[in-house]
């Protein structure tokens, strides 16, 4: 399985982005698979931002409540992230993973997530 993110850039505070992260792999099933996004500021560890599972069922970090919207196109194997009202403490290398399950409970950390995208920065300034 491989996770390709892309879409991160530098904005300003208060300004949108949206990330993407395309699946692929021989015998893949992105439908099949609980989808998360993560992020890494420096010098901190990397955290849970979202996730959405097979089902649809999105969970949040509180710190994005409200700011971000997680969605899935299972067509295109496709995994979204919609950033508005960004801050300067969003600031960090955002990451995809995700995980085949057929259940609806997912986990926050990331040793229960097995593939990972590469990452894609994103720099909101002041």
């Amino acid at each position: 399985v491989q996770l390709q993110a892309s879409g991160g850039g530098l904005v300003q505070a208060g300004g949108s982005l949206r990330l993407s992260c395309a699946a692929s792999g021989r015998s893949f099933s992105f439908r099949s698979h609980a989808m998360g996004w993560f992020r890494q500021a420096p010098g901190k560890e990397r955290e849970f931002v979202a996730s959405i599972t097979y089902m649809a069922d999105r969970e949040y970090a509180d710190s994005v409540k409200g700011r971000f919207t997680i969605s899935r196109d299972n067509a295109k194997d496709t995994m979204y992230l919609q950033m508005n009202s960004l801050k300067m403490e969003d600031t960090a290398v955002y990451y995809c993973a995700g995980r085949q399950t057929q259940f609806r409970n997912i986990q926050y950390g990331t040793s229960w997530w097995p593939y990972w995208g590469q990452g894609t920065l994103v720099t909101v300034s002041s």
